[in-house]
């Protein structure tokens, strides 16, 4: 799973310009394309997300959060401000690895969300604002502040369900 989450972070940062310049290289003849299906989404009502930070970039960590989240606020698209407005993040007092730990409730999950925040934010941009060179550091930035063995993310993912 990590390794899976890993890969579709990496390639979002990497494909995010790259799908940009190809929307702007397409002929109008061309049917647009299905939109991609969620690389990150919940199968519950509410889900979990702990995430390992380098303990040196969890202000970088806590102002990409903010500003996705402020993204995911304002978006027109569909279901993204229903996904921000049930984000709560927290920060442990107790730490993992020798990285700080944050725990992101989604609480009520949407449907079908994408949790991959990347990518949802990559979804409610603009093509001018998705070849800004700003964006495209703002991805590198994030993706760096994730504790990493270098072949796994600091990241996992928890379904939950209620109990009554």
């Amino acid at each position: 799973m990590r390794s899976i989450v890993t890969s579709t972070l990496a390639l979002a940062l990497v494909l995010v310009p790259a799908a940009a310049f190809a929307q702007t290289t397409t002929t109008t003849a061309q049917q647009p394309a299905a939109p991609a299906a969620p690389k990150l989404t919940f199968s519950s009502s509410a889900g979990l997300l702990l995430v390992q930070v380098k303990s040196d970039q969890t202000a970088v960590f806590e102002e990409m959060m903010s500003k996705i989240k402020s993204g995911l606020s304002a978006s027109d698209v569909p279901g993204l401000k229903e996904e921000a407005a049930g984000l709560k993040m927290y920060k442990s007092s107790e730490g993992m690895n020798g990285n700080a730990l944050y725990v992101i409730l989604a609480d009520p999950a949407v449907p079908g969300g994408e949790y991959s925040f990347l990518d949802a934010l990559a979804k409610g941009l603009t093509l001018e604002q998705q070849r800004d060179p700003a964006t495209a550091d703002m991805y590198q930035k994030y993706l760096a502040s994730y504790a990493s063995d270098g072949k796994m993310l600091g990241l996992n993912k928890l379904n939950l369900t209620p109990v009554k």
